[in-house]
């Protein structure tokens, strides 16, 4: 039963359910003594030979409802990444379920466009990868240029993508991801890339799609945007969901374990 507020019911989005994901690397450390280590792991009963088990995610439980912007937040190599990449359905659970309703789009730094085609080619396959039509597409491609703010200085929308700094290809990522209206969007340090001027413009536009009833979640180390922007923040250290809350009660106690 979905939980009741002042103004109605909350609707969830997304339900993660005791999960843990764990990465399989292929291959061992080679130098002295690699054979006798290689024949030790071997003889283990139970492993896999020359795999080793990384458990980036613990046992994580929690329940996002339409509406809400929420912050993940971490140490490296806490497993916010790889819980937004669990949440898009692009890595197995070992144990555990996630469930969403809607469909659920990644934005990542480093999400793949295509570095030979120019910047207006590759707002065209963005948009047709995140399921918009040409014609949205074509109706809304000066304002996912003007939002990215790479024409300031230039026409760089027309030159190869190889030739954008990583901050210019990183907004406009980002704009091609906010010029649609999602159910849930996973933002993963985007607005660490670009100035000031530009992180003002994809905070408010996190504020449009949470009012447009979207779920939104980000991963930052600046605690500033998570405060500007979130309204809840889940806190993970080594897989595990240490705090879940919201933004000023969670940051209060992760600024006194980081002492920042």
């Amino acid at each position: 039963m979905a939980e009741l507020k002042k103004d109605g019911p909350r609707v969830p989005t997304v339900i993660a359910d005791d999960l843990h994901i764990v990465y399989r690397v292929n291959g061992a450390k080679s130098g002295k003594g690699s054979a006798t280590a290689a024949l030790s792991r071997i003889l283990k009963r139970g492993e896999e030979r020359g795999v080793r088990k990384v458990h980036a995610v613990r046992g994580v439980s929690f329940v996002a409802y339409r509406g809400e912007a929420i912050g993940l937040i971490g140490s490296n190599g806490s497993g916010k990444s790889t819980l937004l990449r669990a949440i898009a359905g692009l890595l197995p659970a070992e144990q555990g379920k996630v469930y969403t309703d809607g469909q659920p789009s990644l934005l990542g730094v480093n999400a793949a466009l295509m570095n030979d085609l120019t910047g207006e080619r590759n707002v065209i396959l963005g948009g047709l990868a995140m399921g918009m039509s040409r014609e949205e597409i074509k109706a809304r491609y000066q304002e996912i240029v003007d939002f990215s703010g790479i024409n300031e200085k230039g026409d760089f929308i027309t030159l190869p993508m190889r030739t954008y700094s990583s901050g210019m290809a990183a907004r406009l990522r980002f704009s091609i991801a906010a010029a649609k209206d999602h159910d849930v969007l996973m933002i993963d340090e985007a607005l660490a890339t670009g100035d000031r001027k530009f992180q003002k413009r994809s905070e408010e536009r996190i504020r449009e799609l949470r009012k447009e009833a979207g779920t939104v979640f980000l991963v930052s180390h600046n605690n500033k945007s998570i405060r500007d922007t979130c309204n809840r923040v889940l806190w993970l250290e080594r897989g595990e969901l240490r705090m879940d809350g919201p933004t000023d009660e969670v940051l209060k106690e992760y600024e006194k374990f980081t002492g920042k």
